[in-house]
């Protein structure tokens, strides 16, 4: 019983986790394609992001692979809500003019 609520706690951890960092991410872009200095905006938000989730994953492990799993889960399905919030502001008008987009 107290596993499979270390294992729903690592997977909320890892939505919170995704969350940041694709949220993060989406600022970055936003912030870093009107700035001056764009190079600095999208390495400095990498590094930033990366070590932030590392952190968060190794502190939400706590030397269980089990956790680890469950955590990653939650990264990616906090990726997968993070991309209709964020499409959604994108054709609200906000993208530059001339500006391609991958799909």
């Amino acid at each position: 019983m107290h596993e499979s609520v270390g294992l729903v706690m690592a997977l909320l951890a890892g939505v919170f986790l995704g969350s940041v960092f694709f949220g993060g991410l989406w600022w970055t872009v936003r912030r870093g394609l009107s700035s001056k200095q764009p190079a600095l905006w999208f390495f400095g938000s990498t590094l930033l992001r990366t070590a932030i989730v590392l952190a968060g994953f190794y502190l939400v492990s706590g030397g269980h692979w089990q956790r680890l799993v469950a955590c990653l889960l939650g990264l990616v399905i906090a990726r997968q809500l993070v991309i209709p919030i964020t499409r959604v502001t994108e054709k609200s008008g906000y993208s530059r003019q001339g500006t391609r987009h991958a799909s």
